[in-house]
């Protein structure tokens, strides 16, 4: 068992988050694949990945240069290598595709996060330390997503909107249960386990949101994710 990251592991993010999924952009295509099955049309499954990645990919590119709702499909099939009819074998149009996203993002932070091991569950310092440590790994593997996620929220339709505040409370709450568990055994002192988790959040978001400001620092993730952790048990009096 790896330790835990930010704890001196000398482990890279994507050899961290190997122990519980595959999060290359290629294993995201395959899985938008699987979800939304019934709306693409191309057959082939390998073909079918190799487009959806390349079409998030440009999409994440084109966002980041001149937001979401800048992009014209016309753009977005020439930066992908795709014909306007091949783009529409994926997806009616951009809010489709904005939906494909979100969910892949929704879906990989609550998944990786619930799948703490067991022997973490009994241990809410250790516990809260894999979850800050897993989210850095997470967020610097996916960071276009996490980017694209975060930057074009307030210009998200209301359903992707209403989509991407319930995923952010659905990570708070995972935080918010092992603060209470922490609280109940007497190791955390917090009077409010949902407040601290989403003072938590923000922390986390720093770190791919603000990524040149901690490169020219020499930050690296790993010593982000330690910083984080010191941070936040010495607020709750656990250290």
């Amino acid at each position: 068992m790896l330790e835990a990251f930010g704890k001196s592991s000398n482990v890279p993010p994507e050899k961290q988050l190997a122990l519980y999924g595959d999060y290359s952009l290629p294993a995201a295509a395959a899985r938008i694949l699987a979800r939304h099955r019934g709306h693409i049309r191309t057959q082939k499954p390998h073909v079918a990945v190799a487009n959806i990645s390349k079409i998030v990919e440009a999409t994440l590119k084109l966002s980041n240069r001149h937001g979401f709702q800048a992009m014209s499909l016309r753009d977005l099939a020439q930066a992908a290598g795709l014909s306007m009819g091949g783009l529409y074998s994926y997806f009616d149009g951009k809010e489709t595709l904005l939906v494909m996203i979100l969910g892949e993002v929704s879906s990989a932070a609550e998944t990786l996060l619930e799948a703490a091991p067991d022997h973490l569950r009994d241990d809410p310092v250790a516990h809260l330390e894999w979850l800050i440590g897993m989210h850095v790994c997470l967020t610097e593997v996916m960071q276009p997503f996490f980017v694209f996620a975060y930057m074009e929220a307030k210009a998200f339709p209301p359903a992707a909107r209403k989509r991407a505040i319930a995923s952010e409370a659905a990570t708070e709450a995972i935080f918010a249960k092992v603060l209470a568990d922490g609280a109940a055994r007497g190791v955390f002192k917090v009077d409010d386990p949902a407040f601290a988790a989403a003072l938590i959040k923000p922390l986390l978001q720093d770190w791919y949101v603000k990524r040149p400001k901690y490169a020219r620092r020499g930050v690296t993730a790993e010593a982000y994710a330690a910083g984080v952790s010191d941070f936040v048990l010495k607020a709750l009096k656990a250290l």
